[in-house]
């Protein structure tokens, strides 16, 4: 029979059960006066913790200013669309969802996990700029924690036509090239704001706080004629591909505003995908400058003229053909022998145009060129427009006086080129340029006298007529006056490249009151052809017949006045310039 063990009482010291109690009790007071502390002076703890689960605010998109063109024919415009983004702590998605999310958007799988991975952060795009329908598949999946925010993308319905005029905008919608860039801040909006509580399912509860509306940006009107660009643009590619040239810019101003009406380049690029861009999205009208050759000896005559030392019948011999200044000799294309100062600029001698310019002082002459714009920017209000080079008539030796009489030594953009001709078409008054459409004439600058101005004009006429360089720049119906251009590319070595050329034509219609002036470079052309009147006034004649009758500019010749294929007709005199 067990014997019971008797029963052992340990009694505890009395103050070790009084030191827990007051540790408890010191633990439920910290409690307390921790919940005190966060509850009534340090409150801003927690609701800003409870903001950021809870509280968002919610950007209000503004949408982009338009840019059109003189007539509001649509140039650039912004279009609805949605970019899906996500709330990885909030996300809750099993595989299947994940990888409908990315068969839907085009990502892979791998990228679309990453995304999602970091639960760290609040906010991170998925996909930005998808259209509204795909959007809404992916919202139909119904996972928690991905969200769409209304953006705009820009569209362009002109394309490539007017992409260096236009530019394009970033992912952002902020201006890259262009207009877009030139006029970022005028057409960017400012964006508005809505402060909500948003429940975890992401479902808005209540505004907090009144909605700021957002300020649409303006809208923008170039001076471009969407219609005459288009012309531009067709005519310049079919020259740069037939000649085989390397690139071209054509330029059409209105003659009596300076508002510009086309400005063309090939190459050209997409702006509604502008991949691949490098070497295209240049303005080259602007931008690059060249020599410009036989189309300066007009202005050089106009200064002869306005000296008072010439008139349009003095004569000047330019025989034998070439002419030694220094150590160097300049040529003509061919012998002429004696030359009024008219046929100088019909048959494009160099010679002719050098003696002129010799006869001149050098701060005058100088002076001229400053004043109808070389050397100096149009302030036309684009970026990367170049400025030309014009040397200080103070370094001037004379052969560089010589040969800057017919377009050598100096170097001018396509757009003051197109400008210089405004004061033959204006009694010698240059007009400032515009690439936004204008309420009304602006006033320029008196470069020459009326008289002046109308005496060069009529020499411009015989240049476009038997006897002249530029026969393949004839209008039917129409009365034309114009220069050709023809020079030796620069070596980036220093002097000139043996084959390669610079054709241009600067033109104006119809002669007897011009309303238009355009300007035609062809860069580089090497399928044989590269003369200014071969290569570039095809160009100014298909654009201007077109242009002419589009506009319903009344006639100035009968409709059978010369007009020149390609192919010439034997027994008509076609005058090259001298280069």
């Amino acid at each position: 029979m067990a014997i019971p063990m008797p029963m052992v009482v340990v009694k505890l010291p009395a103050w070790r059960r009084r030191l827990l109690l007051v540790l408890v009790l010191l633990g439920f007071v910290a409690l307390l006066g921790r919940s005190l502390y966060l509850q009534s002076f340090h409150k801003r703890f927690l609701q800003e913790k409870g903001d950021a689960r809870y509280n968002r605010t919610l950007v209000l998109p503004s949408q982009r200013g338009k840019i059109t063109d003189r007539h509001g024919e649509l140039l650039a415009i912004s279009s609805p669309v949605e970019s899906i983004w996500a709330n990885p702590s909030d996300v809750k998605i099993d595989g299947n969802q994940t990888k409908k999310i990315a068969d839907l958007l085009s990502l892979k799988l791998d990228v679309v996990n990453k995304k999602l991975a970091n639960s760290e952060r609040e906010f991170v795009y998925l996909k930005r700029r998808v259209s509204p329908e795909l959007a809404a598949e992916v919202m139909r999946l119904g996972v928690p924690g991905v969200y769409l925010q209304r953006e705009y993308k820009r569209y362009y319905p002109a394309g490539e036509v007017t992409a260096h005029l236009v530019g394009f905008t970033g992912i952002d919608d902020q201006g890259q090239e262009g207009f877009e860039l030139t006029m970022n801040k005028t057409l960017s909006g400012k964006s508005g704001s809505r402060k909500v509580i948003k429940d975890r399912a992401g479902h808005i509860i209540e505004d907090l706080e009144a909605v700021k509306v957002p300020q649409d940006g303006h809208d923008v009107v170039l001076s471009i004629d969407r219609r005459i660009q288009y012309l531009a643009h067709r005519e310049l590619a079919k020259a740069v591909d037939k000649f085989k040239a390397k690139a071209g810019a054509a330029i059409v101003l209105d003659a009596k505003t300076g508002e510009v009406l086309a400005m063309a380049n090939v190459p050209t690029y997409n702006p509604n995908n502008p991949v691949n861009i490098q070497g295209k999205s240049r303005n080259r009208a602007i931008t690059d400058t060249f020599e410009p050759g036989s189309t300066m000896k007009t202005v050089t005559a106009a200064a002869a003229l306005e000296s008072g030392l010439y008139q349009s019948e003095t004569k000047i011999q330019t025989a034998p053909g070439r002419m030694t200044i220094g150590s160097a000799t300049i040529h003509d294309a061919h012998a002429h022998g004696v030359l009024t100062v008219s046929e100088i600029i019909q048959k494009s001698s160099n010679i002719g145009s050098a003696k002129m310019a010799l006869s001149l002082d050098k701060q005058y002459m100088w002076g001229v060129f400053n004043l109808i714009g070389f050397g100096t920017k149009t302030r036309i209000g684009f970026p990367g427009e170049a400025s030309g080079r014009l040397r200080d008539f103070k370094t001037w030796r004379p052969i560089e006086q010589a040969t800057m009489s017919y377009g050598h030594g100096i170097s001018v953009t396509l757009l003051q080129l197109a400008r210089a001709y405004t004061v033959f078409a204006n009694d010698g008054e240059l007009k400032p340029v515009s690439l936004l459409k204008l309420k009304e004439a602006p006033v320029g600058t008196q470069v020459f006298s009326p008289a002046t101005a109308h005496a060069v004009k009529d020499m411009l006429e015989l240049v476009v007529l038997p006897g002249g360089t530029a026969l393949r720049a004839q209008v039917l119906g129409y009365r034309v006056a114009g220069k050709t251009g023809t020079t030796h590319k620069l070596s980036p070595q220093g002097g000139y490249e043996k084959d390669k050329y610079v054709g241009s034509f600067v033109g104006m219609a119809p002669a007897s009151n011009p309303r238009l002036i355009m300007a035609v470079m062809i860069d580089d052309p090497s399928s044989g052809e590269y003369y200014g009147g071969t290569v570039a006034a095809p160009v100014f004649s298909a654009v201007m017949a077109d242009t002419l009758r589009m506009l319903a500019i009344p006639q100035d010749a009968p409709n059978n006045n010369v007009v020149l294929s390609d192919d010439l007709p034997s027994g008509v005199d076609e005058v090259k310039e001298s280069i």
